[in-house]
């Protein structure tokens, strides 16, 4: 009788046991809470790296604009330069139902997460000013940063005579357009040997952290004739900390935002390389069309660049 009680009891502890088995395969199986409203045709989300700079609320204004014209009803969140938060707005996003979103990166490594959330769920991503260095992305919509990069060094190797000193303000750590930019500027100051990167540090994008490095730069460096900052905001706080210090050189930025024209026009910055953020915006809503109307959509889709200097009069 102890031994019959024995195998009863070795036996419902088994079976118990692969209840709970089965358990956990079913709930591992579970759809995520992105799928629980069924994706809307007419509504798209846009993912920006940040509100906090005037580039990207220029992108986002270009998007609202097309996206109204179209007739897109357009959800967009803000990262606030945050990676983890940059994909629970996409997560977000996915339970709203979006049919595509547009992400511009905090980070191009990070952003993979993003994009392969999005690909699980089937709904498709552009991504906008930014790569991402992974997951399935749809098109791709930025100026050549490369190539913008390059016009930057061309234009410093020409104002200094081909020969002097020069700092560099870097992007955020990790971003494309960072290392995109620094590689061209890079393609065109390295070969020169009269020419010397005598100090280069990222100021993540940020005009207060541009104008701190550029301080330290200079405190360090006494003897800089030129600066290229990797965008506006950071060339801006240069020129701040070069008109504290009572010192003189070229600043050139990257992006063409009104501030730095402004600061170009009235002699404070020398130069910026001027891309198109509204263009850029709309461009990825007219991608957006593409995709749900079944249309050819390019991998890549480039947007020109111009160098915006001071008019002479």
């Amino acid at each position: 009788m102890k031994k019959l009680c024995k195998l009863v009891s070795v036996a419902m502890i088994a079976t118990m046991t692969m209840g709970v088995f089965v358990g956990c395969g079913s709930s591992a199986k579970t759809k995520t809470p992105a799928t629980s409203e069924k994706s809307d045709s007419k509504k798209i989300g846009m993912v920006v790296s940040t509100l906090n700079n005037p580039f990207f609320v220029t992108l986002k204004e270009g998007a609202e604009a097309k996206a109204k014209e179209l007739g897109y009803q357009l959800l967009v969140v803000d990262s606030q330069n945050d990676s983890s938060k940059e994909l629970s707005n996409v997560q977000d996003l996915l339970q709203k139902g979006v049919s595509v979103i547009i992400l511009n990166p905090v980070d191009s490594d990070a952003a993979q997460s993003s994009v392969m959330q999005a690909n699980n769920e089937k709904i498709p991503v552009i991504t906008v000013d930014r790569k991402s260095n992974g997951g399935d992305v749809v098109c791709h919509i930025a100026s050549d940063n490369v190539k913008g990069g390059e016009m930057a060094g061309k234009f410093i190797k020409e104002k200094l005579a081909d020969k002097g000193n020069i700092a560099e303000l870097q992007g955020t750590t990790g971003a494309s357009a960072t290392r995109d930019r620094g590689k061209g500027f890079h393609n065109i100051v390295d070969v020169d040997k009269n020419l010397k990167v005598v100090s280069s540090q990222p100021a993540d994008f940020d005009r207060q952290k541009g104008l701190t490095v550029t301080e330290n730069m200079l405190q360090s460096n006494s003897n800089i004739q030129a600066i290229f900052a990797q965008n506006d905001e950071m060339a801006l706080g240069a020129v701040k900390a070069l008109s504290t210090s009572g010192k003189k050189a070229i600043v050139v930025g990257f992006d063409g935002g009104d501030d730095a024209k402004k600061a170009v026009d009235a002699g404070e910055m020398t130069a910026t390389v001027a891309q198109q953020p509204k263009l850029m915006g709309s461009m990825a809503i007219e991608n957006v069309k593409k995709i749900l109307t079944g249309a050819t959509v390019a991998k890549e889709v480039g947007v020109d660049l111009k160098l915006y200097v001071k008019t002479k009069k």
